[in-house]
């Protein structure tokens, strides 16, 4: 992907906060992030600022203390491809020295990939009911595009503790579009950018979060690109994949309700591995967590006590 495409984002997420104008790139600073030119900090609320990774210090309120390290270097990795295409949120402390809010997964795997810069947004410890206002604001706006709502829906409830029901209260939208919106951020990274650039449609999102299996989504994903795949055609390749997945496993699996797949993902975040919750009609199941390699499976025991 060009330079020119791996930092679209920025220039949208500048857009959506209103601070095109404020954020202006410094022509004798560069990062190490394929020369990358280096954002200036503004006073601007809500502005993209690009700082360097090494002035970032880790929240030690941070509850969660293991990360997936396949899971890092598969971000890491997709980083070095796509660039990181959410920014980190910190909180200033001083002139060089940030405090981490949100984002530490981002922030270990963008070390990972040898960045030294990294693209954030920078708050002050008052500004919370401001940013709000400004988020809201910036929301309604028809040029946005579906990501970099997602990723404002995200920060509001990151940041603000909302829940989903209480942001589509602000932001005049019922609770099932503030989800659908939400689960485009579960798609792999290259999908989540073509969205982004405008290679595929909020349509063609929808029809591959169908699919549960991210190679899957990544290979139906390439043969819409190839093809030019109208939406309609998308959702029929994405039923063909389903249904020949049933006939192979000999029947069709039960949907799990909304309480039921609420604890399946509560688990997948506790475990950070991809959790299976399988339960029937009598209400009988099992539970599947999967492992990379012994050192992953240690690490799971160790979570349950064994």
């Amino acid at each position: 992907m060009s330079t020119e495409k791996r930092n679209a984002l920025g220039k949208g997420l500048s857009a959506l906060l209103n601070d095109t104008d404020s954020v202006i790139p410094n022509k004798n600073n560069y990062s190490n992030n394929n020369n990358r030119p280096a954002v200036t900090e503004t006073n601007s609320l809500g502005s993209v600022n690009e700082i360097k990774i090494s002035e970032i210090e880790v929240n030690p309120f941070q509850p969660r203390t293991e990360f997936d390290e396949q899971a890092l270097a598969d971000l890491s990795a997709s980083i070095k491809l796509q660039g990181l295409i959410q920014p980190i949120t910190v909180r200033r402390i001083n002139a060089h020295s940030y405090q981490l809010i949100s984002g530490e997964r981002r922030l270990r795997a963008s070390k990972l990939a040898g960045l030294k810069q990294i693209p954030a947004y920078v708050r002050t410890a008052n500004d919370q009911q401001m940013l709000e206002m400004a988020l809201i604001e910036n929301i309604q706006r028809e040029d946005l595009n579906a990501i970099e709502v997602a990723l404002s829906f995200q920060r509001m409830i990151e940041e603000l503790s909302l829940k989903q029901e209480e942001l589509g209260d602000r932001v005049s939208k019922n609770r099932s579009t503030v989800t659908n919106y939400l689960r485009l951020l579960k798609l792999p990274p290259t999908i989540q950018a073509s969205l982004r650039d405008g290679e595929i449609s909020m349509g063609h999102a929808k029809a591959l979060l169908a699919v549960d299996d991210p190679a899957a989504q990544i290979y139906i994903h390439q043969q819409i690109l190839k093809q030019s795949l109208s939406v309609r055609k998308a959702e029929e390749m994405v039923r063909e994949l389903q249904q020949s997945r049933v006939k192979k496993e000999g029947k069709q699996p039960e949907v799990l309700s909304y309480q039921l797949q609420k604890v399946q993902d509560d688990l997948a975040s506790k475990f950070s591995t991809r959790v299976k919750l399988k339960v029937n009609s009598q209400g009988n199941g099992s539970i599947e967590i999967p492992f990379l390699s012994e050192d992953d499976l240690g690490r799971i025991l160790e979570m349950l006590d064994w």
